[in-house]
């Protein structure tokens, strides 16, 4: 294993795929390196079956896309890389260029915390090709995670309704990195603190904790532990009461809170860890209340997800605060978002662009072309729908239209004076950065209130509503007809 000074280093310019870089070195060799070219970055299904998605991950990419250089030791690597013939993959002229890159890129994004949906451009990137191409992996990796954890988060905090969420999933995540991103986008999502202290120190992420199994087994008694822990943590005690019996173990922090309370202290709570949790927290929660302590709270863990939570609360469960881990810090039912970045338009530099468009068998992997932008109506208070438009075209004819891309038949119609707004905002013009992310604590709290704006059919967990969203009229036209053309040129 790397050390992780290597692991860590101040650049990651190769924090790539191979493949990036023999496509900027064809790029470069054929001439076509600051040849024009607008990407997308987008999702083609919503996520865990639900009804939408919430766009994370933007802030590590707007520091990627700022620090992008490569160094001395990068470029010595790149030089080490040989074909199949044994001769160096990369000439020292392109490794030169890549020594004096400075990216030059226009980057827009939607802010985090804004839902999304389905084939809407969460990232645009335009600029030279070379440069454009060098971002694909970097901001898929960035945005793909964090947007699927943020998502799982969000559906957490629904089912947990007004009741607050804990995060402790860095045991079980994927490392380092993924212990560390999927706690920032789990709090961009929704959940109100976590149990990872780094990712509490980095990112100003409110920290909770409690103790293990391990403490009271460390002990001869229960009540011996509950009591040490007690003198440990005056301040801070919640007692884990699953160890042996837990409705005894709950008499026996009842026990422990009157010790706290004789000292000037107050038991702040139990947990839960396994058994019937409907059952054991309805059971606790009575003897808590006749022991003498009803503000005690009740704290539930173990494998915790959005689902089992909604079961719980329709059981009538006595849960007041949830702790979840393994399901939402690994995104445990579907361990990808499936984002793609695809090329929808180029130019000669200073020329007039052109659409580009992918074909494909399934319909939905069939790209959009254009420079792309999402424009959300509002009506009575709500999200109504979403228009994809190409800023080639403009937002198309009065009244705004929109076509669903899975059948051309179904169409939406809005007011001549809908309220709308456009989602994707600057974020760097030329290369040089223009927006700053707001702290995460805001963007929390604009993933709460999007989701204050979906209807309620849209963010249940079973068989969702399908939000509209779609291309404007004219794109689909156009992309229509580049699709006949397409298929035309390979018979």
């Amino acid at each position: 294993m790397k050390v992780p000074s290597e692991l860590y280093r101040p650049s990651l310019a190769l924090l790539t795929d191979l493949y990036q870089l023999t496509m900027a070195y064809a790029y470069w060799k054929s001439g076509v390196a600051e040849r024009e070219a607008v990407f997308y970055l987008h999702f083609r299904e919503n996520p865990f079956q639900g009804g939408f998605a919430v766009a994370c991950g933007l802030g590590p990419a707007v520091d990627y896309v700022e620090t992008l250089r490569f160094d001395d030791d990068d470029l010595a690597y790149l030089a080490s890389l040989n074909g199949a013939d044994g001769k160096p993959l990369f000439r020292p002229a392109f490794l030169d260029h890549l020594r004096g890159l400075r990216l030059a890129c226009d980057l827009d994004a939607v802010p985090e915390g804004t839902v999304v949906f389905p084939q809407e451009p969460l990232v645009r990137v335009k600029g030279p090709i070379l440069h454009c191409q060098l971002l694909e992996t970097p901001l898929l990796t960035l945005i793909n995670f964090q947007t699927l954890v943020a998502t799982k988060a969000a559906r957490v905090k629904l089912a947990a309704k007004d009741q607050p969420v804990v995060e402790f999933g860095l045991r079980r995540a994927q490392g380092v990195d993924g212990g560390l991103s999927s706690c920032r986008a789990a709090f961009v999502g929704g959940v109100d603190a976590t149990s990872n202290l780094l990712a509490g120190r980095i990112f100003g992420i409110p920290v909770r904790g409690t103790h293990a199994h391990s403490f009271v087994l460390a002990f001869e008694h229960e009540q011996q532990a509950f009591q040490a822990y007690a003198e440990a943590m005056p301040n801070n005690c919640i007692l884990l009461v699953d160890t042996f019996d837990s409705l005894e173990g709950t008499r026996r922090a009842a026990q422990t809170g009157r010790w706290l309370r004789e000292h000037g202290h107050e038991l702040l709570g139990i947990r839960l860890d396994s058994g019937d949790l409907a059952y054991l927290s309805i059971r606790a929660r009575a003897i808590l209340d006749e022991e003498g302590f009803p503000n005690a709270k009740i704290v539930a863990s173990g494998d915790l997800d959005e689902q089992i939570i909604e079961s719980l609360q329709e059981q009538g469960a006595r849960i007041d605060l949830w702790g979840v881990g393994t399901r939402l810090a690994t995104a445990f039912d579907q361990p990808a978002l499936g984002g793609i970045y695809k090329l929808s338009a180029v130019r000669e530099p200073g020329g007039r662009w052109e659409h580009r468009l992918k074909l494909s068998e399934q319909l939905t992997k069939t790209t959009t072309p254009g420079i792309l932008q999402t424009r959300r109506f509002t009506a009575n208070g709500l999200f109504a729908g979403d228009m994809i438009w190409d800023e080639l075209l403009g937002p198309g004819a009065s009244p705004p239209t929109i076509v669903d891309p899975s059948d051309a038949t179904r169409r939406q119609r809005f007011s001549e004076d809908s309220p709308g707004e456009d989602l994707l905002v600057p974020v760097f013009r030329g290369g040089q950065k223009v927006y700053e992310p707001p702290p995460l604590d805001q963007a929390r709290e604009r993933t709460r209130s999007q989701l204050s704006m979906l209807h309620p059919s849209i963010k249940r967990f079973l068989n969702p509503h399908s939000y509209p969203a779609g291309l404007e009229e004219t794109l689909h036209l156009v992309k229509t007809r580049l699709i006949l053309k397409a298929r035309q040129l390979q018979q």
